[in-house]
C-alpha cells in the first residue's frame, strides 16, 4: 500500500507525534492516507486511541526493522 504523504516523526515524544497527525490530516482529504513514522514507545497505542476517539482508521501498525514504529492512518 502506498501512502498519500508520509509524516516521520522520529525523535518526537507524546504528544507531539499526534498533535502532528492531526495538523497533516486536518489539511487532507477524506478518504487519503498518511504514513507516519515515529520512535516513542508509547506511539502504537496512542496512535490507535486517536483514531478511535476522532474516527479515523487506523490501517497498519507496525514496528520496522529499524527499530521505528510505522503507523498508516486513512482519514475519515
Amino acid at each position: 500500500m502506498q501512502p498519500d504523504r508520509t509524516l516521520d516523526l522520529s525523535g518526537l515524544n507524546c504528544p507531539l507525534p499526534i498533535l502532528r497527525t492531526k495538523k497533516a490530516l486536518a489539511g487532507m482529504a477524506s478518504g487519503t492516507t498518511l504514513e507516519v513514522i515515529a520512535t516513542d514507545p508509547g506511539a502504537p497505542g496512542d496512535f490507535s486511541a486517536f483514531c478511535r476517539q476522532t474516527g479515523n482508521t487506523l490501517l497498519q501498525s507496525e514496528t520496522t526493522e529499524a527499530g521505528k514504529f510505522r503507523m498508516v492512518v486513512q482519514r475519515r
